[in-house]
């Protein structure tokens, strides 16, 4: 047994998927369908950037989704247990479960990068990654400083969200306790905080136009750690999704627990790769992003 893991916001680079769109047709085609659906060549986004504009959280998002995508075509793998995504890499994992055609699912990202990215003028915020506190010593500080919990990555690794001022607070106060490090996160606004409660209001409106089937393989929700399978379910969780917490840690352990010893990550970068290594070093993570890592595994 096996687990589908997708990676969220952050994973981009110049570059990722062109390997994959020369060497395979179905990774082409999925490329191919994303330029068509969202009228615009995000696979010459991917391939050429420029770094600047691909890192835009409203191009970021359905980018990182179609590769993802375009990765999966081609690796087809029964006895798949559970999927799961970090963020946004949760459309991913409802998109391989069959909750989501890759069309609805592509649109879907688009429009929730663009609520984002609204909530984010609306009420600026940033988010910082807090290395060397445990959660509940991170919790005390976000009661004391008005900071959020964002994710809960990995041991020793939390990452804060909200207001700027807050965040500010909340890292001077996280030094005093003694973190190794704070590192502020290279994206544009309080992403998984209660700032993005309008933009969850509106995604709930616009989520009445799409079809949601119930999945074929259960999805760890984010915002629950536990598996997801029923449409109403997955539809309520996406909603809440953007702000709330991200469960990631709670989410492996919890696929571990189910007997899942082997973690394949499905699209660029090996970020999950890391985190789910510090987790749990007896998990093996391989990745599946690029064309040569398609072709060691078919040559196995």
């Amino acid at each position: 047994m096996v687990a589908f893991v997708f990676p969220g916001q952050g994973a981009q680079y110049v570059g990722m998927g062109r390997d994959l769109y020369t060497a395979y047709p179905q990774s082409k085609e999925v490329f191919d369908k994303a330029d068509k659906v969202l009228g615009f060549s995000i696979s010459r986004l991917c391939f050429d950037g420029p770094l600047d504009l691909l890192t835009k959280t409203q191009n970021c998002q359905p980018a990182i989704f179609t590769v993802s995508i375009a990765a999966l075509e081609v690796f087809k793998m029964r006895n798949v247990k559970y999927t799961a995504g970090l963020s946004l890499g949760e459309y991913s994992a409802l998109t391989a479960s069959g909750a989501l055609s890759f069309e609805d699912g592509l649109r879907l990202v688009k429009k929730r990068a663009e609520l984002m990215e609204a909530a984010t003028k609306k009420y600026p915020g940033k988010m910082s990654a807090v290395l060397g506190l445990g959660r509940e010593e991170v919790q005390e500080i976000c009661l004391a400083s008005g900071a959020e919990i964002a994710n809960l990555n990995c041991p020793a690794q939390v990452v804060i969200t909200g207001r700027i001022e807050a965040i500010e607070k909340a890292k001077q106060l996280a030094l005093q306790k003694g973190a190794k490090r704070v590192i502020d996160l290279e994206v544009s606004g309080a992403f998984h905080s209660s700032l993005m409660k309008e933009a969850a209001e509106e995604l709930n409106q616009q989520l009445k136009d799409y079809n949601i089937q119930d999945a074929a393989i259960p999805v760890i929700s984010n915002v629950t750690a536990r598996p997801q399978e029923k449409s109403p379910e997955i539809r309520e969780n996406m909603v809440k999704q953007i702000h709330s917490p991200v469960l990631w840690e709670d989410s492996v352990r919890y696929i571990a627990a189910g007997g899942v010893k082997t973690f394949y990550e499905i699209g660029p970068g090996n970020i999950l790769k890391g985190l789910i290594r510090k987790i749990d070093s007896s998990l093996a993570v391989i990745n599946i992003g690029k064309a040569e890592d398609l072709a060691n595994i078919k040559g196995q």
